[in-house]
């Protein structure tokens, strides 16, 4: 006679990405448990943000249809992520712990959680991209990497639900040779550069179109998080670790910022949106002489496996060429191998916004399920 599973789940961010991996978890755990095969029955027994914290004392199921009020309301505050770990680690089944932060003091206690057999699955590129010594922490604990301890799954931290990270692995996993990886890693870069210098000629000045992306809700609330290119250089060193480069961190090869040295003072991002006007001369000059060229230029980052190369910036291409023709917020992604010859292998499509990164989290969960049967 089958027994039905019960897996525990403890989540951490509940913000727009959260929230909406929230109402994706209600609909996945009511279907798990329905199957007549072999049903799962979803626990949720953590909720918390950096103030507000709701646990079970007992294991007991906190109410997904109430949570936000519930979360409101509570006067505990979050425990250390030590005690949250010693907590988790005597549930009576299995454990997935969803980070949907970018807490970074979180990711360094990944190896904690792992090694007490609780299994993540996050967005939170900040466990990837920072130092490698934490990479190999991570995945010397993991039962994916090369310990025995929880599964840890981080799709999303790149292209959001996009299957970057799962295609790569694959491209690796069997045998085929990775040459480069070239593309465009960010939505808010993607939105900027298409309105910037769309093909067949147009756009406003930088400063206007940064205005306007901050306007549609595209960047960070202070765009100087998006224009200094640390969020794609991040992408990029996750990509490249797994590509086979030891590369030490997000900071330890070529990020060109858009920030003018002249700004990088400034006291606030509402500052320096009054300020950046001074400077779209060197941008329109950029623009004009790529114009004369019939190309246009794109913000990309690059991982050049062979030659062991690392880089985030501005490029030209030619009209032509697919990382041109992008339209919106897209992400495209191109693998350069053996396999696929002249002819690489392109993932394209939207690279960021809550549904996508939270499908990828919840994807990320169907496979520790899965491997937990």
């Amino acid at each position: 006679m089958f027994h039905p599973k019960q897996v525990f789940i403890a989540v951490i961010g509940t913000g727009g990405v959260g929230r909406t991996f929230l109402s994706q978890l209600h609909f996945l755990g009511s279907k798990l448990c329905q199957d007549a095969s072999s049903p799962i029955y979803l626990s949720t027994i953590v909720l918390s943000t950096s103030r507000k914290f709701i646990s079970s004392t007992d294991y007991h199921p906190i109410h997904l249809d109430s949570w936000e009020k519930d979360l409101a309301a509570s006067t505990t505050t979050p425990p250390s992520f030590s005690d949250l770990a010693e907590y988790l680690s005597k549930a009576p089944n299995k454990v997935v712990l969803v980070d949907n932060t970018s807490n970074e003091t979180l990711a360094e206690a990944y190896p904690l959680f792992l090694k007490k057999g609780i299994n993540i699955v996050t967005p939170n590129k900040k466990a990837f991209s920072g130092s490698y010594e934490l990479w190999q922490n991570i995945f010397g604990a993991a039962s994916n990497g090369s310990g025995i301890g929880g599964y840890v799954f981080h799709e999303s931290s790149v292209g959001a639900g996009l299957p970057v990270l799962s295609t790569l692995k694959e491209l690796v996993e069997t045998g085929d040779e990775v040459y480069r990886i070239e593309g465009v890693f960010s939505g808010t870069m993607s939105f900027l550069f298409n309105s910037f210098m769309p093909v067949g000629g147009g756009g406003g000045s930088f400063s206007a179109e940064v205005k306007k992306a901050k306007e549609l809700g595209y960047t960070e609330p202070d765009p100087r998080d998006d224009l200094n290119g640390q969020d794609v250089a991040r992408k990029l060193t996750i990509l490249a670790r797994l590509a086979g480069l030891p590369v030490e961190s997000s900071t330890s090869f070529p990020v060109q910022s858009l920030i003018p040295s002249e700004l990088e003072g400034c006291k606030s991002g509402d500052e320096f949106l009054q300020r950046l006007g001074e400077f779209d001369g060197k941008m329109d000059e950029l623009k004009k002489g790529a114009a004369s060229e019939g190309k246009v230029v794109r913000f990309v980052g690059s991982v050049d496996v062979v030659k062991k190369e690392v880089k985030v910036g501005l490029e030209k291409f030619d009209t032509s060429h697919p990382i041109a023709a992008l339209k919106g917020s897209d992400n495209i992604i191109s693998f350069y191998t053996k396999r696929y010859g002249d002819n690489p292998l392109i993932i394209q499509g939207a690279g960021a916004g809550g549904e996508v990164t939270a499908m990828g989290v919840t994807a990320d969960l169907i496979k520790v399920l899965r491997l937990l049967r």
